[in-house]
């Protein structure tokens, strides 16, 4: 048992600094993938400041690199959490949520290479802006354990992944937005979609007034109907997610992608 006294001088001592922050294409927590290596992950950096530029001498000799970050954009914590895969919570240090008694997470990524104080990375699963605590070389034979157990994660998934379809004018959509915005937006629809049509913390969904269904992804929404006999989720369509004012009188680069697009296809 730990002496409260002891405890109390300790909590006194503890500073945590960020050495440096993550730049990756997820704005918002619900864009990210589970795990770097799902279906989802991206190219980022991870920018140092500057007074750690030696401290990276020799790193861009490993192929991954643990990053251990600050989970900044999470609100409190829970002894027990719903993850993705489970339909009953889990203690909360039995899973890698974000709502811990402290925020601490690590991911390993794929190191391409360093350049000055930033590092180019691959795999990445952190949203922008992530503040960085520290970063380890990943060592296979220290760090990779192939035979050890997984807890209840060794279950077959309780809740079976669902098919995803796409109507011919989504697909259409889909690609005019991969070619004139450069975003996949497919495959991050298929991975949300795929957990389910139920909203959850890992997906914005919303119901619409005519008892449709709505996914949100990044400033795009995704217009879906639910086939629940076949579990197959059909999206239907894809809208802006701006509203009109804002469309009409912003002048972002983005602003002008979405106009094209309801020049292109109409309103929502």
């Amino acid at each position: 048992m730990v002496r409260r006294s002891w405890y109390l001088r300790l909590v006194k001592e503890l500073v945590v600094r960020p050495v440096g922050f993550v730049r990756s294409p997820f704005r918002e927590k619900v864009e990210a993938p589970r795990q770097g290596t799902a279906p989802g992950g991206a190219a980022g950096t991870v920018e140092l400041l500057p007074e750690y530029r030696d401290a990276l001498s020799d790193l861009d000799g490993f192929d991954r690199i643990w990053l251990v970050f600050w989970f900044d954009r999470a609100e409190g914590w829970r002894p027990k959490v719903l993850p993705p895969r489970s339909e009953d919570k889990r203690g909360v240090f039995a899973t890698r949520s974000p709502h811990r008694p402290n925020a601490i997470g690590m991911t390993a990524v794929r190191l391409d290479r360093v350049g000055g104080t930033v590092l180019h990375v691959r795999d990445l699963d952190l949203v922008d802006g992530t503040p960085v605590l520290d970063i380890k070389p990943y060592i296979p034979y220290a760090d990779a354990f192939p035979e050890a157990r997984s807890g209840w994660l060794e279950a077959p998934d309780a809740r079976a992944a669902w098919a995803v379809a796409f109507e011919p004018v989504a697909l259409e959509q889909l690609a005019w937005i991969a070619r004139e915005a450069a975003l996949d937006l497919r495959a991050r629809v298929e991975a949300a979609l795929s957990l389910g049509p139920q909203p959850h913390a890992y997906r914005r969904i919303k119901e619409t007034s005519d008892g449709g269904r709505v996914l949100a992804v990044k400033e795009w929404r995704a217009r879906f109907r639910v086939e629940d006999a076949a579990r197959r989720i059909v999206v239907e369509r894809l809208a802006s997610g701006y509203r009109p004012r804002e469309i009409a009188e912003g002048r972002e680069p983005v602003h002008a992608v979405h106009r094209a697009f309801i020049e292109r296809f109409g309103g929502a």
